[in-house]
């Protein structure tokens, strides 16, 4: 059975494509990324999911470490570190769908997505991971045999909590620092971490309830029930501000992204008038009508009347 030695031997010797500029530093960047979501307790089973907290940390990181001008693309770790073997296993394996398979790499993170189940290490490295005096071993050696020279302004920033994670966060929840800073979003990647920020904030910043029926649904699983909407539809705006969003059980997303119902700028429920239905029913969208919305203390978190504005212009069938 492989032991630490082993593994740190490995893990220091990984293989990487050679470029233009230099050697890939995808796999020891996603590496790091794995260890930091394991000591944060994001990662607490040996299953590894795409979401907003892995690409985006991964993103944080390879700004942290990387000078050259390679592209920091998540994908291409995820896929090619099964390559790399102790013995004759492979470290790191993906788990594909049922009726999937994942012969080959995947360049988009959202094709991705819908093909992937988990990314899983060998049992014993992962065991080895769990451990934090183990674990911290591997990070310095990670650091100190790939980024010798960026490695302490890495330890400065997590030490500080600043950063492109925390920076798109600021800019999500509308926050006054993040109006003085430049946040680009030039690749799918930073979409898809945007995108996931916006559907895990808006929920949180109205305390996981319906904003208009008050509904708060939570299962001791950690799954939320609670929709992020956009007010103005992000293909249109590209705005994901938690002032472009309002948090709503699923059947009034659905009745609201369809123009059934609308805010006004008083911030009262408003119902169209091309509506079919039992009135007298709980669930009536009619008894709805005139209903104050449930809103975030925070003044910046509440939806900007521009976009409740916009919503009931192009939207709302009254």
């Amino acid at each position: 059975m492989p032991n630490l030695n082993d593994y740190l031997h490995k893990l220091t010797h990984l293989k990487r494509g050679v470029t233009k500029y230099g050697l890939a530093p995808h796999k020891p960047i996603f590496l790091i990324t794995l260890l930091e979501l394991i000591n944060n307790g994001h990662i607490t089973a040996n299953r590894v999911f795409v979401d907003t907290d892995l690409v985006g940390i991964f993103q944080e990181n390879w700004r942290l470490l990387i000078s050259t001008l390679h592209q920091p693309d998540f994908t291409q770790p995820f896929f090619y570190l099964q390559s790399e073997k102790v013995g004759n296993k492979s470290i790191w394996q993906l788990m594909a769908k049922p009726g999937c398979q994942i012969n080959a790499y995947i360049k988009s993170v959202n094709t991705l997505i819908q093909v992937l189940e988990y990314g899983h290490f060998d049992p014993e490295l992962f065991q080895l991971l769990a451990e934090p005096t183990a674990r911290q071993s591997i990070l310095l050696a990670l650091l100190s045999t790939y980024f010798p020279e960026t490695q302490q302004a890495y330890f400065n920033n997590k030490r500080s909590g600043r950063g492109y994670y925390h920076d798109l966060q600021d800019y999500v929840l509308n926050e006054p620092e993040a109006q003085y800073k430049t946040v680009r979003i030039e690749t799918e990647e930073d979409v898809f971490v945007r995108g996931g920020l916006f559907k895990k904030l808006i929920p949180k910043v109205y305390n996981n309830t319906c904003c208009i029926t008050g509904m708060r649904l939570e299962s001791t699983f950690g799954h939320n029930f609670i929709d992020a909407c956009h007010i103005t539809p992000f293909s249109i705006s590209h705005d994901d501000k938690v002032s472009n969003g309002l948090a709503l059980c699923p059947n009034l997303h659905r009745a609201f992204d369809r123009g059934l119902i609308t805010v006004d700028s008083n911030y009262f429920v408003v119902t169209s008038q091309h509506i079919s239905e039992d009135i007298i029913h709980t669930y009536s969208l009619n008894q709805l009508k005139g209903k104050k919305l449930i809103l975030p203390t925070v003044q910046q978190y509440r939806p900007a009347l521009e976009n409740l504005e916009w919503h009931c212009d192009h939207i709302f069938k009254g």
